[in-house]
């Protein structure tokens, strides 16, 4: 089981300081929240990419109905040339929270799930390298290959990771197309149970579901007690999770108190 974590707020000189703590203390992956106003995770993913050489780094998530999934596209190849081809990509609907800026993009679940999936296809063909896509809702045609020549990943296939909510199918069938799962459970107040986890991988195995798909699990570990930080990853790596995410969403972005506790938990290493 790989352990990463999802920085939770912070300057663009903080968070780029965790991310090369992350590297040097063992862990395997840095992912940051793309906001709709803030610091931009795609910039600051750049300069991570520059300054570390082994985790891998990523977006958690990307809301890709409202963002232009071309631009999304070049963002995540250039972010995978620079760092040496260390990308994930993590999309997901986007959510509808009192907490988040109200933009005016498109809320009907079924037009953002239709847009979601004509996405991930559009960023599949632009980097394969194809000049051409035709959807419902969205086209794209490039009368030169230029741009596409050298704009290509430096992995075979960037990893996708999807938001799915279990236990629905057309959400689990959206998995099977992608490289890896970020659940959203209906037990356990969404957060759910290791149990849960298992009967979902079971779900998608019989469904058809590579054998290397990521599934991951998420949640708060102890810096101070690393048994006990075992112990609470354990039953999720049992269940048939291969990603484990250390979270800090419970105290507000842009405090000194949430950096120096997110730090002090990245310098004490990865669970287990």
């Amino acid at each position: 089981m790989q352990c990463g974590v999802i920085l939770p707020g912070g300057t663009a000189a903080e968070q780029l300081e965790l991310a090369v703590l992350a590297e040097q203390a063992g862990w395997d992956g840095v992912f940051v929240w793309e906001a709709a106003y803030g610091i931009d995770a795609w910039t600051l993913l750049a300069a991570m990419a520059v300054r570390t050489t082994r985790v891998r780094l990523g977006t958690l998530l990307t809301p890709l109905p409202w963002r232009r999934p071309w631009k999304v596209a070049s963002q995540a190849a250039t972010l995978d040339e620079l760092s040496g081809g260390r990308v994930i990509l993590t999309v997901g609907l986007g959510a509808l929270t009192s907490d988040l800026p109200v933009t005016g993009e498109v809320t009907d679940i079924r037009l953002r799930a239709e847009t979601l999936d004509e996405g991930i296809d559009l960023m599949r063909e632009l980097w394969a390298g194809r000049m051409r896509y035709h959807g419902r809702h969205y086209s794209f045609a490039c009368e030169q290959n230029d741009q596409l020549t050298v704009g290509r990943p430096v992995q075979e296939r960037i990893p996708i990771w999807v938001v799915g909510a279990w236990p629905r199918p057309k959400s689990m069938r959206r998995v099977l197309r992608c490289e890896g799962v970020v659940p959203q459970y209906q037990s356990n107040d969404g957060e759910g149970t290791p149990d849960d986890a298992r009967s979902m991988r079971t779900w998608l195995t019989e469904h058809g579901a590579r054998p290397d798909l990521d599934v991951v699990a998420q949640g708060e570990t102890p810096d101070d007690d690393p048994m006990a930080a075992r112990d609470l990853v354990i039953p999720w790596s049992e269940a048939g999770c291969t990603w484990w995410l250390e979270t800090r969403w419970e105290m507000p972005h842009h405090t000194a108190d949430r950096t120096a506790h997110v730090r002090e938990r990245l310098a004490a290493g990865p669970p287990g």
